[in-house]
């Protein structure tokens, strides 16, 4: 997600995007504990992702 489209969520849009980032994160990094993915640069990415909204919901409170 682009910090573009960070910006023009509320911030309970972005609490509700917060969630299910983690929650897709917990899941590729047991699946990559399990057997390596195809693409682990998704990790990464997400991580970021995940970093991007809190910095945007903390500016916003």
């Amino acid at each position: 997600m682009k910090n573009a489209d960070i910006k023009n969520l509320s911030a309970g849009d972005i609490q509700a995007q917060l969630a299910e980032a983690k929650a897709q994160y917990s899941k590729l990094k047991l699946a990559h504990a399990i057997s390596p993915i195809e693409n682990p640069i998704q990790i990464k990415d997400l991580r970021r992702t995940i970093a991007r909204l809190n910095t945007e919901l903390t500016n916003k409170q």
